[in-house]
C-alpha cells in the first residue's frame, strides 16, 4: 500500500450568478474537513483574475484519508449542490512535490 501524502488542487468554477453561493458552500467544508483524521491542510483560494473560479488546495496523510474525505456527510452535502452551483465538474489536479519546503 502506498503511504505517500495525497496532495491536490481542486478547480471549481461557479455558474453565472452563483459565485457567492459556491464560495459559501466551499467555506462550509473548511472546518469539518480540517477536523478529519489525516487532513494536513485544506485551503480555499479564488482566482483574482477570474472571479468565480476557486481552488481548494488540499493535502491528506495518504490516498485513504482523501478517499475517506469524499465519503463524509459534509462533502456529500456539498456534492449534492454541485450541479446547481458549478459551471462544470470539479477538476482535481493531483500534485507531486518536487522541491524541498
Amino acid at each position: 500500500m502506498n503511504n505517500e501524502q495525497f496532495i491536490s488542487t481542486a478547480v471549481l468554477k461557479a455558474k453565472e450568478g452563483k459565485r457567492v453561493a459556491l464560495q459559501q458552500a466551499l467555506l462550509q467544508l473548511i472546518n469539518p474537513t480540517r477536523s478529519e483524521p489525516g487532513c494536513l491542510y485544506y485551503i480555499l483560494f479564488e482566482d483574482k483574475n477570474n472571479t468565480g473560479t476557486f481552488y481548494m488546495h488540499e493535502a491528506f496523510q495518504d490516498k485513504a484519508a482523501f478517499d475517506h474525505h469524499i465519503q463524509t456527510p459534509h462533502f456529500k452535502n456539498f456534492a449534492g449542490q454541485m450541479d446547481d452551483l458549478m459551471a462544470e465538474p470539479i477538476r482535481l489536479i493531483e500534485l507531486a512535490q518536487v522541491s524541498g519546503k
